[in-house]
């Protein structure tokens, strides 16, 4: 293995190879297509009891498990597992790596079909759609025709959203949360600020930093510390943090820093050691391309009509990245469009990041809708 590899590059992975390749939205083809995935639970012998987890912009497969490279445990280890909302007792879960991705499957970080080196920048664009069209291969590479449900929150939930949209005959049952049908201009404004910062890193190398085992650690880590602000809110901020000085009683503009501050730092230096500056430009393109409606000739509705797909619509109150106005535009769609939907409101004060965190009263609401979707399939 080579040492001039960042971590993540080095671990091996759970993944399925497809020669044939898959073809973009963009018109090129990515070919072999490689999809990386962890799964949890037994799949039933009617194959009817399969639940697909899409991850969100910086997470990955490693869901109800500690991860293979920070030893952390698993992001959604809250809501994953023996007796909890998504009972892997009960159902057989999958989550995959999305196309793009820097933990298994397809993306810049992988080397490309012809020896030459990492795909890099020379990677296509892909699209929410291109990433769940990878997951379908994935899906009826296990032998399953039809997902008892699709879940996932911020960009997990434009997946789930496009799963409903893309295959409406394969997904009983839909839970898109704490997102949207589009990636409104302020969310692209705070994408590109994290990508003018890793373009302005002198490590970028033009994007074939790897090519000298470089990182553009400095801009990528900006790019999260700018994303992970919009993740919380201003009373999550403030209840943890305040304006107290880390190991002083005053500022001296030298060495002394907001506790803030520190954290911040902490959240962009941790995480350059997992992730890929590629396929952060490949992914924060993706979501900002998103727009449901524009698929659908500027109907949200349209997308929907005549499903069977079941709904239920979850937001939380102090999300800005994701606000609930979104949320409710909606499921306005969703009635229009006859389907059978659920919406909830979450009040907390924890920001977007509250759909990955302990929320009894969102837990208890996802639990409950997946129990009905399982009643409704026999499971």
């Amino acid at each position: 293995m080579n040492e001039a590899l960042a971590p993540f590059q080095r671990l091996e992975h759970q993944r399925v190879l497809f020669p044939d390749g898959l073809a973009l939205d963009c018109g090129a083809v990515v070919a072999p297509l490689a999809v990386a995935y962890r799964a949890y639970g037994t799949l039933n012998a009617a194959k009817s009891n399969a639940v697909l987890i899409c991850h969100a912009l910086t997470g990955d497969q490693y869901v109800a498990e500690p991860h293979p490279l920070t030893g952390k445990p698993g992001w959604w280890d809250t809501v994953v597992g023996p007796g909890r909302p998504i009972d892997t007792d009960r159902y057989f879960v999958i989550c995959a790596n999305v196309l793009g991705g820097c933990m298994g499957s397809s993306g810049p970080a992988e080397p490309k079909p012809d020896g030459s080196g990492l795909w890099g920048t020379d990677f296509p664009s892909v699209t929410i759609r291109d990433m769940v069209r990878a997951q379908k291969r994935l899906v009826e590479h296990l032998g399953i025709d039809r997902l008892m449900a699709v879940v996932g929150g911020s960009m997990g939930g434009m997946q789930v959203l496009e799963w409903a949209a893309t295959y409406p005959e394969m997904v009983v049952a839909a839970a898109p949360i704490a997102t949207a049908t589009y990636h409104s201009a302020q969310n692209i404004a705070f994408h590109e600020v994290g990508r003018a910062a890793i373009h302005g890193d002198p490590d970028w190398m033009g994007g074939r930093y790897w090519q000298d085992g470089r990182i553009p650690a400095k801009g990528l880590s900006v790019a999260r510390m700018v994303a992970h602000i919009t993740y919380l809110s201003e009373a999550a901020l403030g209840r943890k943090f305040g304006r107290r000085l880390r190991g002083a009683s005053a500022l001296t503009f030298l060495e002394d820093v907001f506790e803030v501050e520190s954290y911040l730092r902490y959240q962009g230096s941790t995480f350059v050691r997992r992730f890929d500056a590629n396929s952060y430009l490949t992914i924060t393109r993706a979501m900002d391309f998103f727009d449901l409606a524009a698929e659908h000739g500027g109907d949200v509705a349209a997308a929907f009509r005549g499903a069977k797909t079941r709904f239920l619509v979850a937001s939380f109150n102090s999300d800005w990245l994701f606000p609930t106005q979104e949320s409710r535009a909606l499921v306005r769609a969703l009635n229009a469009a006859a389907a059978n939907v659920s919406f909830v409101e979450i009040a907390t004060d924890k920001g977007h990041d509250a759909f990955l965190l302990d929320e009894p009263v969102f837990h208890r609401a996802l639990g409950g809708f997946l129990r009905g979707a399982a009643q409704k399939v026999g499971v």
